[in-house]
C-alpha cells in the first residue's frame, strides 16, 4: 500500500506537467512584434514561461499595463487559433506520477497562472483530466492581471475543499521562484521540479528538489511499512 506525507498535491503546468513552449514561443515574438520589441535571444527566452504573462509583458517588454492588457488579450487571441494543446508535450514520467497518486487516492489540483481552460484543455488532450480532484488556473475570459501565483493556488485549495479534500497538508510541485513564493504565503512546501525553465537558484527556498519525474514519485509517495 502507498502512502503520502501530504494530504493533497498540488501541480503548476508550464514547465512541470508540459512543455508548451513550441505554441508559446512564436506566439509571443508575434504578439511583441506589433508593439514594436524586438525579439529577446533565445537565452532569454526561458524567463517567460511560468510567470504570468501579464507581468511579464511589464517586466521583461517595457510594456506599460494598459499594453500588457492589450498584449494578453492578442495572446490569447492567438492561443485560441492555435488550439490550446497544440504544440505542447507532457513531460515523460509525469502522467505516470499523477496515475501513481491518483490511484493512492491523494488528491491532485492544478494551480497554474496558465487560462483555466488552456490547461483543461490539455489535460483532456493527454487523457488526463479525470485524475485531478480540481483543475485551477488563471480565470478564463479574464485579462487576469491579478491571477498571480498565490491567487490560483488559493482557488485550488477553495476547489479541493469544495470537493471534500482533507487540504491541511499541501505541497506544490513547481519549476519558478514564483511557485515557491506563492505558496509560501500558505505555508505550503514546495518540491521543486528540476527538469523545467526556472534558474537552479529559484529552487534554494523549496523543501524539496526532484531532478525528474522518476525522483518525484518518491517525494510524494512510499510504502507503508
Amino acid at each position: 500500500m502507498l502512502l503520502s506525507p501530504y494530504t493533497c498535491v498540488l501541480w503548476d503546468v508550464d514547465g512541470t506537467i508540459a512543455d508548451a513552449t513550441p505554441g508559446i514561443f512564436p506566439r509571443l515574438l508575434e504578439v511583441l512584434a506589433s508593439f514594436g520589441v524586438a525579439a529577446p535571444d533565445s537565452a532569454a527566452m526561458p524567463r517567460w514561461v511560468g510567470p504570468p504573462l501579464y507581468e511579464s509583458f511589464q517586466n521583461l517588454a517595457g510594456l506599460t499595463p494598459d499594453q500588457a492588457d492589450d498584449a494578453l488579450v492578442r495572446y490569447r487571441e492567438l492561443a485560441a487559433r492555435d488550439g490550446y494543446a497544440a504544440s505542447v508535450d507532457i513531460y515523460p514520467g509525469i502522467p505516470d506520477v499523477i496515475r501513481a497518486v491518483a490511484a493512492a487516492g491523494i488528491p491532485q489540483a492544478t494551480a497554474s497562472t496558465k487560462p483555466e481552460n488552456q490547461v483543461r484543455a490539455i489535460l483532456d488532450h493527454y487523457n488526463l483530466s479525470d485524475l485531478f480532484t480540481a483543475i485551477s488556473g488563471a480565470r478564463s475570459g479574464t485579462v487576469g492581471r491579478n491571477d498571480g501565483k498565490a491567487d490560483v493556488i488559493g482557488w485550488a485549495l477553495e476547489r479541493l475543499q469544495e470537493a471534500g479534500a482533507d487540504t491541511s497538508k499541501p505541497v506544490l510541485i513547481g519549476d519558478r521562484h514564483h511557485d515557491v513564493e506563492g505558496a509560501a504565503e500558505f505555508g505550503i512546501p514546495v518540491i521543486f521540479s528540476e527538469w523545467g525553465f526556472g534558474d537552479s537558484a529559484e529552487g534554494d527556498p523549496a523543501a524539496f528538489r526532484a531532478a525528474d519525474p522518476a525522483a518525484l514519485q518518491p517525494l510524494l509517495l512510499h510504502e507503508s511499512l
